[in-house]
């Protein structure tokens, strides 16, 4: 094994159980991207593809696993469309802030409208439905519990949504976020990622903060522009 091939497969172990540093630097970067989104910087899609990168290596079970071959199709999944929407996301708001300097926020937080929250669910619905399916039709190479397909797809899917409406600027998506957590926690403990369902347990408290912060500059801009509107009616 060359260098190259230690430096990818390099591991600790934590009660028993291997992890690689890819695992573990790669929900950091996650964790780093999530905090330039709350502050609405553009440096948090890059940041998040990196990161994106390293842990498809992980769920995907390429090189060495800690984790008995058992390939998380929906995680690693989700990292390859994560790199897609991220860089729709950069695209999006490097072009909100074009000529606007680097000190200002990319996009302006709102609630998405009773339409696209429509549109939103009815895709959740069926993306589920067909994600579920098809994994059970490919199968995952290991006996996976029925409960699975269901879980993995969501993962899958509400991700997805939830990276979109970031982009997008929408209130809505920490909240798609957390119900992403609620689902994703347990699964990664089952599985026994525990540096994952840490993170993602410490993202669950961040993405809480992260709608609140949201919630109050959204507010103040509708205030601003409703009393805009009514120095202007007057």
């Amino acid at each position: 094994m060359n260098f190259f091939e230690h430096l990818y497969d390099a591991s600790i172990t934590i009660g028993g159980h291997g992890i690689t540093w890819r695992e573990i630097i790669g929900n950091l970067f996650g964790l780093a991207s999530a905090i330039g989104g709350m502050r609405r910087q553009v440096w948090a899609w890059p940041i998040g593809i990196v990161g994106n990168a390293l842990l498809f290596t992980v769920f995907f079970a390429l090189g060495f696993t800690a984790h008995g071959g058992q390939v998380l199709f929906g995680q690693a999944g989700r990292q390859v469309f994560f790199i897609i929407t991220s860089i729709y996301g950069w695209w999006l708001w490097q072009r909100n802030r074009a000529g606007k300097g680097s000190h200002v926020p990319a996009v302006q937080p709102h609630w998405a409208t009773g339409r696209q929250r429509l549109l939103s669910l009815g895709f959740v619905v069926v993306a589920v439905v067909f994600v579920q399916w098809i994994s059970r039709v490919i199968g995952v190479g290991w006996p996976a519990p029925s409960w699975y397909y269901w879980a993995d797809a969501w993962i899958f899917v509400g991700s997805i949504v939830a990276t979109y409406a970031m982009a997008r600027g929408w209130n809505d998506f920490w909240l798609a976020w957390i119900a992403v957590d609620l689902v994703g926690v347990p699964e990664l403990i089952h599985f026994k990622y525990y540096p994952s369902a840490a993170l993602y347990a410490i993202y669950a408290a961040f993405v809480i903060w992260g709608f609140i912060v949201w919630l109050r500059v959204s507010r103040k801009t509708d205030r601003g522009a409703y009393l805009s509107e009514e120095l202007v009616s007057s």
